[in-house]
């Protein structure tokens, strides 16, 4: 038995890096897993390597600052399985700009991607936990809401609202016994790093982390399968760093 056995899980951003890599291990853990993503080919390629491995996997094209493109994936889970147990925020957008150089529209598509995407799920899936008394919602911010980092003021502006939103919506739905928590990653390997990130400022990074050594998807996924399982029951409102001993608080 998994800890996730018969378990419903969406995940966003799930066609690569974190997402895939909490897809994946949440399919290893028993659970059945929808696997939303703006790049569907992607998301249907994880999907098809989850069921190859003997999983259950739904692949769903779906732009979450869209929540008509969400509902028929969530639609699908509650007619198919009549439930979610545990939902991932994970879909993120984050290019690098300083902030004179930074237009309106790429502030609001950062806005609209990293937070307006979790409301739109979380308003989607909300009803039926609380309905059942039972559901867990993970949040994927970032360790640079701590941190601070220069050409990135919309996208630590964006995480940090993440961070907020999980705190107020702990309280709020405590009593229904539906658990709100946060992952804040460090420098993660990721393909999307490669493409966005500088190698020298990745070094830089790693040079101040306790463990000298790449963090990857992997090490997020864990902490997010622990708090999407049983495991993790008494804990809701929290933020739990996987960073490489990069910050301490």
């Amino acid at each position: 038995m998994g800890l996730l056995e018969n378990k419903v899980t969406v995940v966003t951003g799930a066609a690569a890096g974190i997402g895939r890599g909490v897809a994946d291990l949440f399919a290893r853990e028993g659970a059945v897993v929808y696997l939303l993503d703006v790049d569907g080919a992607g998301a249907e390629a994880a999907a098809a390597a989850i069921c190859k491995g003997g999983s259950t996997a739904h692949a769903f094209a779906a732009d979450v600052s869209r929540r008509e493109t969400i509902e028929p994936a969530i639609n699908d889970a509650l007619e198919r399985y009549g439930r979610i147990d545990a939902v991932v925020n994970n879909a993120g957008i984050y290019p690098r700009r300083t902030f004179e150089e930074m237009t309106e529209a790429e502030w609001d598509e950062t806005q609209n991607v990293n937070v307006k995407g979790m409301f739109h799920m979380t308003k989607l899936v909300l009803p039926h936990m609380r309905a059942r008394r039972s559901g867990k919602i993970v949040n994927i911010s970032s360790v640079t809401f701590f941190k601070g980092f220069a050409r990135l003021t919309h996208y630590v502006a964006s995480k940090g609202a993440v961070l907020g939103f999980t705190r107020a919506l702990a309280r709020e739905i405590g009593p229904d016994q539906v658990c709100v928590n946060a992952v804040t990653p460090g420098a993660i390997e990721t393909e999307g790093e490669k493409i966005h990130a500088n190698p020298d400022d990745i070094a830089k990074i790693m040079e101040q982390q306790c463990l000298q050594r790449r963090i990857l998807p992997i090490d997020v996924a864990r902490v997010c399968l622990f708090l999407a399982s049983e495991l993790s029951d008494g804990m809701t409102g929290q933020t739990v760093n996987v960073d490489g001993g990069l910050i301490m608080y």
